[in-house]
This record gives structure tokens, sequence and C-alpha cells, in this order.
């Protein structure tokens, strides 16, 4: 007797979703794992070994996975061929940073197949002519990874400030002067003939999700990341999943009001955080207005790189400077840890780079200041991702759609 149509569609669509499903298991069981054989593969996962010969294939099929050496077992008999990641499919993370606009082309394996930074003063320059220039930075890292045989799956954009994820507007970024901005949309159009999905959120955030995947919190479920740079923001990580709050506005911790000399913000309030302990507030401390270390075309490493080089030689504005922000920064990291209660406090951005000088100050004011016992269980972790952390966290959240569904990529022909 023939089905109903429509019950022949439903179980072809559930068949669909299953093979899906358990070509995502495969493919984040080599990820994670590394190179392995498909019989062990099939014992990790559960699947079966005649289930896994197609999986695997059809992984190869779509250039996601690769053949690699026969597994070393001391053992007689006929040794098995591991399988492994193929690092010719990446994702591409973007930030668009007050002093900077970046990119960096993130593969499957984990390796950085393009990586490129542009100093820019972007409060002084129009949200168009911002996105002219990240596009272009674009169409150099399109062009030089298509020479190496490698194909993008995705691009995800880190903006300060509150971001639309769904709509792709950066919403408000104080920091930029920029209100509405269609990130998104304005990307799409400027790289039309290249057709990859484009999506946008908050540097922070996606700062995150990058010390989450690669940093020194890897798989960490309950963690915080505090970014110091022209604004301070955090991003926090609760049983793995981003806390982004109703309307995505959570982790704008710059704006706490803990400046008891009620400077003006940026916002256009007065007395929060971020007067007292952002990059801005260090310069102004450490050097007079015409120094080098404030001008916004030089690339803020280096800058950085002059602010420790004098510190190390024991320039006493810098060293008061340095113990002035650290007292600020473990005030607010207090309130932080007292809120959240993370397994881990990552600093990043500046506090991190010049965190050898920050975190004796840091650690004084946030033993003094957290009700808990032993701050909670929670450890403060300098980052070792830089200012890379967004771009790494965007190139990850765009390969997370291959993850999901590799079947995003067609098979390869021929």
């Amino acid at each position: 007797m023939l089905e109903h149509p429509a019950t022949t569609a439903e179980k072809s669509a559930d068949q669909s979703d299953i093979r899906r499903h358990n070509l995502s298991v495969v493919l984040r069981s080599l990820r994670d794992g590394g190179p392995n054989t498909r019989a062990k593969i099939a014992d990790e996962t559960g699947l079966t070994k005649a289930a896994m010969s197609s999986l695997v294939a059809e992984l190869a099929d779509r250039g996601l996975v690769r053949e690699g050496q026969y597994e070393q077992t001391g053992y007689t008999g006929r040794p098995g061929r591991a399988y492994q990641v193929d690092g010719h499919v990446y994702g591409i993370g973007v930030e668009i940073n007050v002093d900077y606009v970046s990119t960096i082309a993130l593969d499957l394996a984990g390796d950085v197949r393009d990586n490129r930074r542009l100093p820019l003063d972007t409060k002084a320059t129009t949200p168009d002519d911002v996105l002219d220039t990240v596009a272009a930075l674009l169409r150099q890292t399109l062009r030089a990874t298509a020479l190496r045989g490698c194909r993008p799956i995705g691009i995800t954009v880190a903006a300060p400030g509150v971001v639309n994820h769904a709509q792709g507007l950066v919403q408000y970024a104080s920091n930029l002067g920029w209100r509405d901005v269609a990130v998104t949309a304005g990307l799409a159009k400027r790289l039309r003939g290249h057709r990859i999905p484009i999506q946008v959120d908050n540097d922070v955030k996606l700062s995150a999700i990058a010390e989450w995947a690669s940093g020194v919190a890897a798989g960490t479920p309950d963690l915080a990341y505090l970014s110091g740079e022209t604004g301070v923001g955090a991003g926090f990580l609760s049983d793995g999943r981003i806390v982004r709050g109703t309307r995505g506005f959570s982790g704008e911790i710059g704006h706490l009001p803990l400046d008891p000399d009620l400077r003006e913000c940026t916002c256009g309030r007065r007395g929060c955080w971020e007067t007292i302990v952002s990059l801005t507030h260090l310069l102004r401390l450490a050097a007079d207005p015409g120094d080098e270390v404030h001008d916004p075309r030089r690339d803020i490493d280096d800058r950085l790189t002059e602010l420790r080089r004098r510190a190390e030689h024991g320039d006493r504005r810098t060293l008061d400077a340095l113990d002035t922000i650290a007292g600020n920064l473990g005030l607010g990291a207090s309130v932080l840890i007292n809120m959240v209660n993370p397994a881990v406090l990552v600093l990043g951005g500046y506090f991190a780079a010049l965190g050898d000088f920050l975190l004796d100050g840091v650690n004084r004011e946030v033993d003094s200041r957290v009700v808990a016992p032993d701050l909670g269980g929670c450890r403060i972790e300098l980052s070792t991702l830089g200012f890379a952390a967004a771009c790494r966290g965007g190139a990850h959240v765009a390969l997370e759609r291959v993850l999901a569904d590799p079947t995003v990529v067609p098979a390869r022909v021929g």
C-alpha cells in the first residue's frame, strides 16, 4: 500500500535531519579530539561502524575531513587509517574597533589562514567609509585564501556597544559615535559577488567565546571576559552559553557608576567606570597630550609596547598610572565577581598586554572586596589572545555554521 505523500516527505525530512546530526557529531569529534580512526570514532560517539564509513566518506567528499596517517598500535594486524579535519574550510572574524579594523581567517583545524589589521580612527571616519575599509580588507583575505585553495563558510563582525544580532545592526556604540548602522546589509552590498553569510555581534561577547574555544579558559562553561580598550565591557558564558539579556544589552559593565569624581563618559553620563579604567584614561595619566602613545595612527600594540618599555625602565609617571588603573580595575572586577561568580575571570585587551604591572594591584583590591571566601572559586587570568580575541571569536562563530550542519558545504566536483 502506498503511503500518504505527506508522511513520506516527513520521513524523508526526518532521515535528512538525522544524517545532518550524525555528520555534525563526527566532524565535532575530529575537530575536538584530533585525528582518529573510523572504528574509534564509532566507539566514542555511539554510532555504528557501518554508518561511520558512509559519514566519513561524505565529509571527505565535502572537503571537511581527509585521510591522515595509519594508526601506530604496536600490535599485529592491519592498522586503521586515521582521519583528520581538513583545514581548507575557514570562517572569517572581523573587528571594528575605535583604533583599528582587523580580519582573521580561522580554519576548522584551528589554524590562522590569514590575519590583517589596519590602524584607523573610526570615530573620525564615517560609518560608510569604515565599512568600505572593512570590505577592502575582506577582499584581500578572500583573494589570499583562494590562492591556497581555501573556502570561506561565513563572516562574523565584532563591534562595540549595543548590537542587534538578529537585524545586523549596531544600534548604539558611543565610542564610535554610531547609531543604527546596518553593518550586515552594508557589507553584504559591498561583497555581493561573494555570497558569504554575514552576521554581527558584540565584540566582548565574541571575545568570551574565543576564550572558551581556545584561550586560557578553554572549555570552562562559566566564565567572564573583561575587555580593556577605549571602552570597557564584559562577556559572560553560563553553562557554555553566552548571556545576552532580554535585548542583548548584557555586559555593559563599563557604565556602572563607580567613578567618585563623576567624570563625563562618551555615553553622555557621568561617573561611568570606564572613565577611570579605559585605555584612554591610562594614556591620559601616563603621558602628555602630544606624546606618541596618543597617536591613533600608530598600531595599538606598538603604543602599548612603548608604555611597557617605560614601565620596565622605572618611569615613575607610567608606574603610578598603572598602579591607579590596577586599583580601579580591581574595584570593578570585584563587583563582577560578586554578581556573577564565574569560575574564571579573563582580563583581555590592554589589561592583558600590561597585566604584569596590573595583576598584583587587581588581586589586592579584589581580595579586599569580594564577599565569598577564596573569591567564590574564581581565578583571574590574563588573556593570551591579545587584541585578536574578538576576531577569533567571530571566526569561531562563523565556523559553527558548518559544525552544526556540514551539508552547507557542497560536495567537491571531480
